[in-house]
Parts: C-alpha cells; structure tokens; sequence
C-alpha cells in the first residue's frame, strides 16, 4: 500500500477517533457501533471486500459534516450519502462509493416495494425518510432497479437497518480496514 492510501486509513481512523461517538442519529448506538455492526454482518454473509468496506462507511458522511447528530430533528436532511460518496469515490472503487450512494434511495425502495419495510423502520428513520423524499414513486421504482449496483445498496440498506442494537460485541475498526485497504483505486 503506497503513502497516500495510508493516508486515506489514518485519515478514516482519525474520524471515527474524533466523531464516531456522537450518537446514531435518534437511536441507541454511536456512528462508530453502527459502522461496526453493519460491517460485522457483511462480513458474515461473505460479502466482497468493497461491500465490507461500503457497509462500514456507509455513513461517513455523518462524520465529514459539521450539522451535528440532531440535525433530522430540525427538519435538515445533511444528505450524508452523497458528502460520503463523493468522498469516497476520490479513492476508492466505484463497487464501493455506489452502494454508498444509493443507501438511502435503498431505503425509500424497499418502502416503495415492501409494504412491511415502512412499519420496522425505527421513528428516527422514518422522520429521515420523510426529508429524503418518503417512499419512491413507481418510476423512480424502475428507473432504481436499472442501476448496477442497485442489489448491493439493497444488501446494505438491509444491513443498515440491522445496525442498531445497543451494546452488541463486534471486532474493533482495525479488523475491517483490511477491507478497505483492498478497496482503493488501482494504482497505476
């Protein structure tokens, strides 16, 4: 792995260091065990190593803004897929960026498609949905199933909403970079 990667590791280190303890956004995890749980489980079901590191920094963009953990519940939504996705996609694969991109138009799918899927979603997710555009529309439904990486936002979305359990044990965050470091742009 050449500087600039390392960079890149410490760089993400650094802000689950500096900002991973503020809280998940209206539920009963930090951003950091969040991230860990989400990752926890793509480890489990043998995903790849660019969906790994997708689902363990889905949410970046939570932790590159400076709007705060209540922002939802001042009616703002931060867009913190699209902050993170551009960030990402600087360095690393698009199999990557994408599924990060798209998680959360993964969650207005599966409402749009699920009839169940709106009624799980925890109350801090359902106020977030409602700013994000609330359940997709029939075209945009279509439009959805298109995109490429439309199967791998909706494993993660899966994941994400799973991502949520106070005081559940995962491995530490140096377990996943591996996966991470396995994700970057190919060097030319």
């Amino acid at each position: 792995m050449n500087q600039s990667n390392r960079n890149i590791i410490r760089d993400i280190e650094e802000l689950f260091e500096q900002r991973g303890n503020s809280m998940y956004a209206g539920e009963l995890v930090t951003q950091t065990e969040h991230a860990l749980q989400c990752a926890t489980q793509a480890v489990e079901s043998g995903a790849s190593d660019p969906l790994i590191a997708a689902a363990l920094l889905h949410d970046i963009g939570h932790l590159l803004h400076d709007l705060g953990e209540t922002c939802a519940a001042n009616g703002v939504d931060d867009q913190h897929e699209q902050l993170g996705a551009e960030w990402l996609e600087t360095f690393f694969r698009q199999d990557l960026s994408e599924p990060v991109k798209l998680h959360v138009s993964a969650k207005r799918y599966c409402c749009a498609t699920r009839p169940d899927y709106l009624a799980q979603l925890s109350a801090a997710s359902k106020l977030s949905l409602q700013l994000q555009g609330g359940p997709m529309s029939t075209q945009e439904v279509d439009a959805f199933r298109e995109h490429p990486f439309f199967q791998q936002a909706v494993q993660l979305r899966a994941w994400d909403e799973a991502a949520k359990v106070r005081g559940l044990v995962t491995p530490p965050l140096s377990e996943f970079l591996e996966h991470v470091e396995r994700s970057f742009h190919e060097e030319k």
